[in-house]
């Protein structure tokens, strides 16, 4: 078989007209976490609180040992649904609610996520995409929950999408139709 002639199929995210409410969608492979993420993501995002670089100091704390930094908790678990979910296939996020961090994560603790679609509907103002609210929950390696949140998005409906990448069409040239996003 000649590379013309082969069937190709590339990676990508789920359309708006694939998602399905109530559907739970379980993201792998989970994802360990190391001192050095923990380090590296605390200082990149210039946080200086020594509950996450200070394991002597955070060891005369409550928890005994240094803390994981939440917000790359909330990375992590958000990343983790990419592949799966809106890879290639996201316009924007809208934005994140209701998040929140019922256990704490540790150095060493694997992280497993999954995802939720709690509502869509068809954007009001932006023909060929549709306004996603998913529920992201992660999980420990324990299966204990240590973080949880909503995310509003906006994702292209299949037709428009393809339309997009190829280039042609409203919202064409790749583009989320030019300008800024209102759902």
């Amino acid at each position: 078989m000649t590379d013309a002639s082969m069937r190709e199929v590339v990676q990508r995210g789920l359309w708006f007209d694939e998602f399905e409410e109530g559907v739970r969608y379980v993201h792998r492979p989970g994802r360990t976490v190391t001192e050095a993420d923990n380090v590296l993501f605390t200082t990149l995002t210039m946080n200086p609180q020594p509950l996450h670089l200070d394991a002597a100091w955070s060891a005369t704390q409550p928890f005994g040992e240094p803390l994981v930094n939440s917000l790359f908790t909330l990375s992590t678990l958000v990343g983790q649904s990419v592949g799966q979910l809106t890879l290639g296939t996201l316009v924007a996020n809208l934005g994140f609610g209701e998040v929140v961090f019922p256990a704490p994560v540790f150095v060493g603790d694997t992280l497993y996520g999954e995802s939720v679609v709690r509502s869509k509907r068809l954007s009001a103002s932006r023909p060929g995409q549709g306004v996603l609210e998913l529920g992201h929950t992660a999980r420990n390696q324990d299966g204990v929950v240590v973080a949880t949140a909503s995310r509003t998005m906006l994702v292209w409906t299949r037709e428009a999408g393809e339309r997009a990448a190829a280039g042609g069409g409203p919202g064409g040239g790749g583009a989320a139709g030019g300008g800024r996003v209102a759902p």
